[in-house]
């Protein structure tokens, strides 16, 4: 059974129909529009589909996205990713579109709603970060922000699933590399030091990786939902459908925290307030109706990061050495793939052959070297020619094509092994490429390896050093809309905060945080490109002759990169080194996974490019 299915992804006829409805409700109900996030109550990028309240409504099935409802006109808001895909998915006689950065609801409600409106919202959608921006905008334009008891959306939605119910298994400690125990022993001490009784934690990966547990019930990322309220005195509680724990699990989990069903949640908040507690919550993940909770019950809110997010980020040594074995199974993986794409007929293959293949290229190298494929960690993006134009294009059996002669295919993938998570993009030529293919290509290629070399002093964050991507392309006016990194998670997230890469990335970059470097370039009706390999902070070390110890980043990815892309005239001497450099690591590490072929192919596919002509 494959981890991914191919149906279409958006369908833009539901939105006429089910507006429709909501205006119903909300005109019922006394209220003149709705926000619908796309969000469930832990904010996570993947909700169950329980919680796709967002596509369910309009169609759109990213990963970032809002609507706003009104009873004359609705409102979709989406990021740079999602241009190409929201008119796709959308219908745009119901929906008009707008910027989820340079004009996101909050600026949006005060320049559009007028005196009187009542705009409603489900306050465990939003966080607290998210409301008291929408307030004061609704203020300003003298509206009020309305928050519900019910979601209109589960109302209306008939056929609405279950919520999921997958098991919890324990993350043995040779991949955990931490006892939980010591972890909650840390937090507690962290959340005591913030002046608080307790802290919530909202987020299902803190969760995990605190009480190192994993779990199913959202696509792709092992976590099970729940909360938990962990207690500077250590008295942890754990809130969490109890039929997803075998005996086994349940025992283990009973000396780390008091147990309780999720339907408690709520009444356990209110009471620990009514007792004075001091509730440490974090504005940017909690949600709204948690503040609402403490302080209409007389407790008090600090608010303060989820004390789990640092040092989730910041791998140990076992996190990390997983993780370099899982890039060198998944680098394998991928050489097969490329191997056996390179021998097809052009025109033959669609996009969905492709993304089989390589899921079966993942599943056989787990097999052979004892650490299965758990999932794949998102679904594949496989653009052929214009397809690979749109940043986050999901294939589906209604937009599959064929991978055609003189066109760019651009794959990237990632895979959930117990020891690590992966995330690879490689861009490669069907065909013969054109010289301008060949140009971007370079340009983006520079960036990547730009930030693959640098080294930063410590303090540093992800926004000091995103423009490094950037340099070769904007010098040729060229640019790409998405951050060039984000964190990834141990067996967790392939999507994981607060580390980025990104002109939004204000976090410092610590040792043993992982990040992807991928910068792109897009052509839309025509092409695509993005080059990404995750890449490790390194800890600050001295550099001869200098006065300040340097971080630095080791790339843990391992596959080739299409040279046949590449123009060496336009590398420096140093970027050429570090080419050739990364792809005889390539070979000398992932080569003893391959025979016959597939090695001969990764031995031309890592063959040095010419150096003679340039200084």
């Amino acid at each position: 059974m494959m981890f991914q299915t191919f149906d279409s992804a958006g369908d833009p006829a539901v939105g006429k129909p089910r507006v429709a409805l909501l205006r119903q409700w909300l005109a019922a109900n006394g209220l003149d529009g709705f926000i619908v996030p796309r969000a469930d109550e832990h904010q996570g990028e993947y909700v169950a589909d329980r919680s796709a309240r967002l596509k369910w409504l309009t169609g759109f099935s990213g990963s970032a996205g809002v609507a706003i409802v009104l009873g004359d006109r609705a409102i979709m808001f989406i990021d740079g990713r999602y241009t190409l895909q929201v008119r796709q998915e959308v219908d745009l006689d119901i929906f008009s579109i707008e910027s989820l950065v340079d004009n996101p609801p909050a600026t949006w409600i005060k320049d559009n709603l007028g005196k009187g409106v009542r705009l409603g919202f489900d306050p465990w959608l939003q966080t607290i970060g998210d409301v008291k921006a929408l307030k004061a905008s609704a203020e300003k334009s003298g509206a009020t922000l309305v928050p519900l008891d019910k979601n209109p959306i589960d109302a209306i939605w008939e056929d609405q699933p279950e919520p999921p119910l997958a098991p919890v298994e324990i993350h043995p400690i040779g991949f955990a590399g931490e006892l939980a125990k010591d972890k909650l022993a840390r937090l507690a001490e962290a959340i005591g030091k913030d002046g608080a009784t307790h802290a919530v934690l909202t987020d299902p990966s803190s969760i995990a990786w605190a009480f190192d547990i994993r779990g199913g019930d959202v696509p792709h990322t092992p976590l099970a939902l729940g909360f938990a309220v962990l207690a500077a005195d250590r008295s942890h509680l754990l809130f969490m459908d109890q039929r997803k724990f075998s005996r086994t699990v349940a025992a283990y989990l009973t000396q780390l925290a008091e147990l309780h069903q999720p339907g408690e949640f709520e009444a356990v908040i209110a009471a620990l307030a009514k007792g004075g507690a001091k509730i440490a919550l974090d504005p940017v993940l909690a949600a709204e109706k948690l503040r609402m909770l403490v302080e209409d019950n007389g407790g008090t809110v600090i608010a303060a990061p989820d004390p789990a997010r640092i040092p989730r980020a910041t791998k140990n040594q076992a996190e990390i050495n997983g993780a370099r074995a899982a890039h060198r199974r998944d680098g394998a993986a991928v050489a097969k793939l490329l191997c056996w794409l390179d021998r097809q007929e052009p025109g033959k293959l669609d996009e969905i052959a492709v993304v089989t293949k390589l899921e079966e290229c993942r599943r056989s190298t787990g097999e052979e070297t004892q650490m299965p494929l758990r999932d794949v960690s998102f679904d594949t993006i496989a653009g052929a020619g214009p397809n690979g134009a749109i940043m986050h294009y999901r294939v589906s059996r209604a937009t599959s094509r064929k991978l055609q002669s003189g066109e760019l295919f651009l794959l990237d993938s990632g895979g959930q092994y117990q020891d690590g998570t992966t995330d690879i993009t490689r861009t490669v030529p069907i065909g013969t490429p054109t010289e301008e293919m060949r140009e971007r290509f370079t340009l983006v290629l520079k960036g990547m390896i730009g930030i693959s070399m640098l080294r930063f002093p410590p303090g540093t964050r992800g926004s000091e050093i995103d423009a490094v991507a950037r340099l070769a392309l904007w010098k040729h006016g060229c640019d790409f809309a998405h951050g060039t990194g984000h964190g990834v998670g141990s067996y967790l997230a392939v999507h994981e905060g607060p580390q980025r890469i990104a002109r939004t990335g204000t976090e410092k970059l610590l040792a043993g945080m992982i990040v992807s470097n991928e910068p792109g370039y897009y052509k839309e009706g025509s092409y695509g490109i993005r080059i990404e390999n995750l890449i490790l902070v390194t800890p600050a070390e001295p550099i001869e002759g200098g006065d300040i110890a340097m971080h630095g980043f080791e790339t843990l990815t391992l596959a080739p990169i299409d040279t046949r892309l590449v123009r060496s005239d336009l590398l420096t001497r140093d970027e050429l080194h570090w080419l050739d450099t990364y792809h005889a690591r390539v070979l000398a590490e992932i080569g003893p996974m391959l025979d016959g072929e597939a090695l001969a192919w990764l031995e031309k596919a890592t063959a040095p490019l010419p150096h003679d002509q340039k200084i």
